[in-house]
């Protein structure tokens, strides 16, 4: 028997009686000084249909007024928020939570039985912890977290979800109040769209309900970390530390996956690199991590480092040493090597030369001063942009010139 406040009196003692809401930051806002108006027995609750005390609210500028919408004891047996009804430790719709803790229903729904596990269940919450949420083996704080639910919890809250419902006579191109139209002035979404029914029961109850379906497709297609194919790499970049962020508190939270090599802050990017002793480590580190590390109300970034790889040889465009290509035009030849030299002032020792001369049409010891024309230029030569044929040409700088260097080229003199 359902008990209404308006038609029966009977069991007025079993009615809630409360001081303050069990509300989500969320629905009660980013103003440290709301105010709240507060109904005693003024309204029946949605899913016991008994009488409790509703608390009414405005959770900030330019948003709509929000109500209590269930009783403290529906509240505390799923531990939700009693106006939106989403989980209060993780921020999600009751059906995502129960499905990630294998958590089965045995909240009775029948209206025969609903007031009888309601009695047992408010004994129950008062004698054990003295009524907090998730008591009585409520699915609270008393289960451990899950890797699904550290993926999809909401870290900071959503103020967007209190703003105002849309205007209806905007819609029809008749509202008349302008900017002091307290609705909003939006096109509305799609009717078809499911998002747009949602029941108050299906939620609580955590069945049909759109919203956690959605979040559980998004579930499906999360990205995963893949452990790079070079085993040398122990790195793991870790992002959006903040400018706060301190290497004790990265280090306090990653040693737990084994020893570490150092920790290197970069603060003007806001990033920092783990470096572990083995790749082991690494790799449980990166996948206790991904996607799952909150530090100062903050879902840090974390990916694999980089392998820093082989140095380029000078004189080559590629990171293998065996490959050599064509040097790139409009940038100076290598300098002659010393065996080409008439002089050896710096008593240079011989060595194979990988360089091709820059004058093979010369003997080394007739060295032109400048850079001779080639000797038969082809047709399509002429054609050729300026840096293009001057790189064909060769270009020669001044301290290519030996003559600098105190030799004295004899085939000049004359």
């Amino acid at each position: 028997m359902a008990l209404s406040k308006s038609s029966n009196t009977y069991g007025r003692t079993s009615w809630e009686d409360s001081e303050f809401p069990i509300l989500c930051p969320t629905c009660l806002g980013d103003n440290p000084y709301v105010r709240m108006m507060k109904e005693k027995f003024g309204s029946e609750c949605k899913i016991c249909v008994r009488p409790f005390t509703t608390f009414r609210w405005c959770p900030g500028a330019r948003m709509r007024f929000k109500k209590t919408e269930i009783c403290q004891t529906c509240a505390k047996l799923k531990n939700v928020c009693q106006t939106c009804l989403l989980d209060l430790e993780y921020g999600l719709p009751i059906q995502v939570r129960d499905q990630a803790l294998n958590i089965k229903d045995n909240i009775a729904k029948s209206d025969v039985n609903k007031e009888y596990f309601i009695q047992n269940a408010e004994k129950q919450l008062s004698a054990t912890d003295h009524g907090v949420p998730g008591a009585a083996g409520g699915p609270g704080k008393s289960h451990p977290p899950s890797d699904l639910l550290m993926k999809l919890a909401r870290t900071a809250p959503y103020y967007r979800r209190n703003l105002p419902h849309i205007c209806s006579f905007w819609v029809k191109g008749e509202c008349k109040r302008g900017e002091e139209c307290p609705y909003r002035h939006e096109k509305p979404t799609d009717p078809d769209d499911p998002l747009a029914d949602q029941n108050i029961k299906d939620r609580y109850y955590g069945t049909n309900d759109p919203v956690a379906e959605k979040l559980m497709r998004r579930a499906a297609t999360l990205p995963r970390l893949d452990a790079p194919e070079d085993k040398s790499i122990t790195t793991l970049y870790v992002g959006n530390i903040g400018e706060k962020m301190l290497e004790k508190e990265l280090r306090d939270h990653f040693y737990q996956y084994g020893e570490i090599r150092s920790i290197t802050i970069v603060s003007r990017q806001q990033c920092a690199f783990v470096t572990y002793v083995t790749r082991s480590a690494a790799e449980l580190a990166a996948e206790g991590t991904f996607n799952k590390l909150i530090i100062q109300n903050r879902r840090l970034v974390i990916r694999w480092g980089k392998s820093q790889g082989k140095q380029n040889v000078p004189g080559t465009t590629n990171t293998e040493a065996g490959a050599r290509f064509e040097p790139v035009p409009g940038l100076p030849r290598a300098l002659p090597h010393p065996e080409e030299l008439e002089h050896n002032f710096f008593n240079l020792a011989p060595t194979s030369n990988a360089y091709p001369s820059p004058y093979p049409q010369y003997p080394p010891s007739t060295y032109p001063l400048i850079a001779p024309p080639p000797p038969n230029p082809t047709p399509n030569q002429a054609e050729l942009p300026v840096f293009l044929a001057e790189s064909q040409q060769g270009i020669h700088y001044p301290s290519q010139d030996p003559t600098r260097l105190g030799a004295i080229n004899k085939t000049r003199q004359t």
